[in-house]
């Protein structure tokens, strides 16, 4: 039996969570990052979004590990201290919990403050809360008085600072205003852009304040470690996959003419472009994104399409590429295809580009050898670089996917040009069997198809592996 299936079975019930705060300090978006649910509530800049309790159940093997509950915002703290130690009257020795459920009992409760009755009333029947601040917000009166009434509940509180990777946070101000509250343990967590280790520091802290459920949250914190490694591979699979099915690419074509060249590349170009959309779609679904979640000019996706094609020069430059070699390489490009006489690449600039140019020119400069060959066997297939800008930018994807938090709300993701993937000369030995192998295009095993396929895939899932290094490696 693993470690983690020992945790597992040691967890008798799940521990319960309530998310308190201020309005907009980050609650619902907490909630939206911890259950990787870009859906999960509603966050708006608006005052008062959430307005009711809402549940969010963490699972392990089908186990409810964790049990978050999201709460109105407290909005009125001030008044409502006052309320209470005026219903507490005389009783100076009564306990915190028992004042609270006096409120709860009484009509403020089921008027003014029912805003934070809600809150309260979740908050007692929980076994701890994360405490939920905006780290730019100026501490005030207010924010030591909400502190005061929920600690008469008698739960831990885990204080979080949100936001904490905003130029205007006061983190130093809001970790001594907290000290002088007696709440040393403390937990910084951008919402929007967590750290790769944020989520583990978080339920780490929480575990040494419950000591009691520290073996529901390590068998937490174990599981989420392995879903990110799983997930990373997932997603490297997918991108090998494409790759190796967009090398095996090409396409016939029965003579040398300009319309037919034309004809067959963008046809070729096409089913390239159709590929790479599948598997932007697939890559957001494995990461549990939506098409409209990611857009921006250094990730050029717009509603989950590539905004800059893959086959524009200006593409190709920005990543520093070229596509083909030769006399005519300014004339091929865009194109990004290579045509093979006879079974041996001429490249884009030597055949295609010319002729796409409106003549042979650059072709006689081979001379009559080559000549000879352009009656044998015509088929275009995908040049190089094509296949290494195709690598870097999916790679691309994949880190920015790993970087963004579900509770961001805008749509450009600050990422810089992409790194190359397969420097030197000649591509990978599983790219250049894929060329070699049309039939690996397709994903119907035939002969010997499948092993040697899904060899030389789980060869460029390791290339791709020791470029792009897992989140979870990281930490």
């Amino acid at each position: 039996m693993s470690t983690n299936e020992q945790l597992l079975n040691a967890v008798t019930e799940p521990l319960r969570v309530t998310v308190a705060g201020h309005t907009n300090t980050g609650k619902t978006s907490l909630l939206r990052t911890l259950t990787r649910d870009a859906r999960f509530g509603e966050v708006s800049g608006r005052p008062g979004t959430t307005r009711h309790v809402e549940a969010a159940r963490l699972l392990v093997n089908g186990k409810v590990l964790l049990e978050l509950y999201d709460t109105p915002g407290i909005e009125e703290p001030i008044d409502l201290l006052a309320l209470l130690t005026e219903q507490a009257g005389n009783a100076g020795n009564e306990d915190g919990r028992t004042r609270i459920r006096r409120f709860l009992d009484s009509a403020p409760a089921k008027e003014r403050y029912d805003q934070e009755a809600k809150v309260l009333r979740q908050l007692i029947k929980s076994d701890a809360a994360f405490y939920v601040l905006d780290a730019r917000d100026p501490v005030l009166a207010k924010h030591r008085d909400e502190l005061e009434i929920l600690r008469l509940c008698g739960v831990p509180l885990l204080p979080l600072l949100n936001f904490v990777a905003d130029p205007a946070a006061r983190e130093d101000e809001w970790r001594d205003a907290l000290a002088g509250l007696g709440l040393h343990a403390i937990v910084r967590f951008d919402t929007v852009t967590p750290t790769q280790d944020g989520e583990r520091l978080l339920y780490s802290k929480l575990a040494n304040l419950l000591d009691a459920h520290s073996a529901t949250l390590n068998a937490l914190m174990a599981s989420h470690a392995e879903d990110a490694r799983q997930r990373h591979h997932s997603a490297l699979m997918l991108i090998a996959d494409l790759l190796i099915g967009v090398a095996a690419l090409q396409q016939r074509v029965s003579s040398l003419d300009a319309a037919v060249l034309d004809k067959a590349s963008a046809t070729l170009n096409e089913r390239v472009r159709e590929r790479e959309q599948a598997c932007v779609e697939r890559l957001l679904s494995l990461y549990r994104f939506y098409p409209d979640d990611l857009e921006s000019a250094a990730l050029p996706l717009v509603e989950g399409r590539w905004q800059q094609d893959l086959f524009d020069p200006y593409t190709l430059q920005t990543m520093g590429l070229k596509v083909g070699s030769g006399a005519a390489a300014g004339a091929a490009a865009g194109v990004g295809v290579d045509l093979m006489v006879g079974g041996i690449t001429l490249g884009a600039a030597a055949a295609v580009g010319a002729l796409l140019g409106g003549g042979l020119q650059t072709l006689r400069h081979y001379g009559s050898s080559l000549m000879g060959m352009i009656s044998g066997e015509k088929v275009l297939r995908i040049d190089d670089n094509i296949l290494r800008a195709l690598a870097a930018r999916q790679c691309q994807l994949l880190k920015a996917l790993e970087a963004r938090g579900h509770a961001a709300q805008h749509k450009i993701i600050a990422a810089g040009a992409a790194d190359t993937i397969f420097e030197g000369q000649r591509l990978p030995a599983p790219l250049r069997q894929a060329q070699a192998n049309p039939d690996w295009a397709s994903a119907k095993p035939s002969f010997d198809f499948e092993d040697r396929r899904q060899q030389a895939l789980d060869e460029l899932v390791e290339i791709l592996a020791s470029r792009q290094p897992s989140p979870a490696q990281s930490t």
